[in-house]
């Protein structure tokens, strides 16, 4: 089912060739693990395994990892009814609605598609922000689940993953079994660490650009539902302020699901992270809000939009 959300033609195609990308990437990774470790049957229906488990279970790991738990209305009744109004307005299925009891307010989308979609706020975000400032934060999540880019990041951030943990594999294997293996196999192991690393290099690359821009498609088709960007903004700048204000050792075990956030978990000081990040700069971000305000005639908001 089509959803009133702006559908953004650019995010589809840069998903497209992201995939496809990665998919050459995946398809060339596990050949060379077959050839290397020569057993293709064991590297083949591993790979799968993992591929279908992030697919199928990713809304409930990433819960799980952020302490999230589904809530009811009759506990968080301005919660539910704003999700209503939302996926009223954009002609869109409701997703589970869910509470991580975390004080860094922050919001995410997680799920395969819109029929299995979850939206988990934290309660350090629901004390912080006004009911319109919610209202933009979920508009935004909303329009992840709808232009499907969340089961794409979810997709396309596995290989990385995998990757990731062969090197710590055939890393820790050479450091501690190396007087035990003849030279072939440290040979194997070594080209398996190149690869993999090689790998995730790139993965990594790609993710970071799709993030970058479909988070800005977020912010824009949330404005544009909404027809209140100077609310985003507003709610965009409170968040980034009181996120930067929490130390970087507090935020150690968010950060690794930045990609997957409203805002990235970056402390006060985040140097070369910035540069990585899986999100446009606030001054970007506030800047398109801007242009946005402005083509729809709004007082812009204090802050920045």
């Amino acid at each position: 089912m089509q959803s009133r959300f702006r559908s953004d033609r650019r995010l589809t195609a840069r998903m497209a060739v992201t995939l496809f990308l990665l998919g050459l990437l995946y398809v060339g990774f596990v050949a060379a693990l077959i050839v290397l470790l020569k057993s293709w049957i064991l590297v083949v229906v591993i790979a799968a395994a993992l591929l279908g488990a992030q697919y199928w279970f990713s809304d409930r790991v990433a819960l799980f990892a952020m302490r999230g738990r589904v809530v009811e209305r009759a506990e968080y009744r301005e919660l539910h009814g704003v999700v209503d109004r939302l996926c009223a307005l954009a002609d869109m299925p409701k997703p589970v609605v869910a509470v991580s009891d975390m004080e860094m307010p922050n919001a995410f989308a997680t799920g395969r598609n819109a029929d299995h979609a979850v939206v988990c706020v934290t309660t350090g975000l629901l004390r912080r922000l006004e009911p319109d400032e919610l209202e933009g934060v979920l508009a935004h999540e909303l329009s992840h689940v709808a232009h499907k880019d969340v089961a794409v990041i979810t997709v396309a951030s596995f290989l990385g993953v995998i990757a990731g943990l062969i090197v710590r594999f055939a890393f820790y294997s050479q450091l501690f079994g190396g007087g035990r293996r003849d030279q072939n196999t440290a040979v194997a192991l070594a080209v398996v660490m190149g690869v993999s690393a090689a790998v995730y290099a790139i993965s990594f690359l790609l993710i970071r650009a799709l993030s970058r821009y479909r988070e800005l498609a977020a912010d824009r088709a949330a404005a544009l539902l909404t027809g209140r960007p100077s609310v985003l903004a507003s709610a965009l700048t409170k968040v980034s302020g009181d996120i930067a204000r929490i130390p970087t050792k507090d935020l150690r075990t968010a950060q690794a699901f930045n990609a997957f956030y409203f805002t990235p978990a970056l402390g006060r000081t985040p140097g070369i992270s910035r540069l990585l990040s899986t999100h446009p700069s606030l001054e970007q971000r506030l800047d398109q809000l801007g242009r946005i305000s402005t083509e729809l005639g709004e007082a812009a908001a204090p802050g920045g939009a």
